[in-house]
């Protein structure tokens, strides 16, 4: 029944001015809306995600939302640092001094929006 429906998937942050100026601003994505507190989220390759207000309701995801495969993960994290990204450290699994996980599997680095969803580059190779 939903085999050839283009389904896509979403999640919440506190406000979108708040989001639009992160996605837009420093990571250089498109976030286009109608108002109404929902708006939609352009990546490569033609994707969408829909990302809505939900206020002081919002609670940030517990899960990675968003995974951004780049081919150098130093120069992205190198570039999102000098716009002011921080990327999360973590002792399991482990990361270095700049964020990146190295202990088997992709490379991959993690840091959060401004409503506090987590987000990754990882390593395409």
């Amino acid at each position: 029944m939903l085999a050839d429906s283009p389904a896509f998937s979403g999640f919440s942050v506190t406000d979108l001015d708040s989001a639009r100026e992160f996605y837009e601003g420093v990571l250089g994505l498109r976030l286009a809306g109608d108002g109404g507190g929902v708006a939609r989220l352009h990546l490569g390759g033609g994707t969408e995600v829909l990302v809505y207000a939900k206020g002081s309701a919002h609670q940030p995801a517990s899960y990675t939302v968003l995974n951004f495969p780049v081919p150098d993960i130093e120069k992205a994290v190198d570039e999102l640092g000098a716009r002011g990204v921080e990327f999360l450290r973590y002792d399991t699994p482990p990361t270095d001094e700049k964020g990146i996980m190295r202990a088997g599997g992709p490379l991959i680095a993690w840091f959060t929006d401004p409503a506090g969803n987590v987000l990754s580059v990882l390593q395409d190779s």
